[in-house]
């Protein structure tokens, strides 16, 4: 019986995403060894024998920003159409592959809006919130960012994700019997670490303020059914 996927992707390796800065508006280039990950991921990941393969994929969702873009080029999925953005770098060798699924820009699979957290790291945003008299210990997931998103803002638009994947490309082909007919299911998702997180934990039905059972480091990739 078919099992559609979704593949999570997080972006490659940034300067702030070294240093630990929340990384949500601004938007810079992954950095060279950024880029050299994110292709041998592809090479290792996509094909036809490997956990992604191009031809299953039904739809592909990616962030705005440029260094989730970029990361999705460097992936090499040999897609067939132009893509929706103007390509951030040189283009890869062909690697052979064929892939039909449309590719979607999605303010819905952006990262969380840092607002006043924007550019910082975990500790100063702590700081900044004991000086202002905060006592409890800052969670994103129970807190949000001040000037920013919350949790609940961020589940509304991840959940109007998943209730598109689920009714637009899984729902036509999950539990079908498996042939030649039956038309791709996977779905794949380009963006970022706590995003990423936070659709997996509405995927699997839980709230943003369980907290999240998984990291997904700069680069990884994740499967959920």
């Amino acid at each position: 019986m078919a099992t559609p996927r979704v593949f999570l992707v997080r972006h490659g390796e940034t300067e702030w995403s070294l240093s630990g800065k929340h990384t949500g508006r601004t938007d810079i280039p992954l950095t060279a060894n950024g880029e050299r990950r994110v292709k041998a991921t592809g090479q290792a990941l996509v094909g036809d024998d490997r956990l992604i393969v191009p031809k299953q994929l039904a739809n592909i969702y990616v962030s705005p920003r440029k260094r989730a873009q970029r990361t999705f080029e460097l992936l090499n999925l040999g897609i067939t159409d132009p893509l929706p953005w103007k390509v951030h770098g040189s283009k890869l060798p062909d690697a052979g592959h064929i892939c039909n699924a449309r590719v979607e820009v999605t303010e819905d699979i952006r990262e969380w809006d840092y607002g006043d957290y924007e550019g910082i790291t975990t500790p100063e945003i702590r700081e900044i919130r004991t000086k202002q008299g905060m006592t409890q210990t800052w969670d994103i997931w129970r807190d949000g960012c001040v000037g920013g998103e919350s949790p609940d803002e961020v589940t509304q638009r991840v959940d109007r994700l998943i209730n598109e994947i689920r009714e637009k490309w899984h729902g036509p082909v999950i539990g079908k019997a498996k042939s030649e007919e039956l038309p791709p299911g996977d779905v794949l998702i380009v963006a970022h670490g706590h995003i990423l997180r936070a659709f997996a934990m509405r995927w699997i039905g839980k709230t943003l303020q369980d907290g999240p059972a998984f990291l997904l480091e700069a680069g990884g990739v994740g499967t959920l059914r």
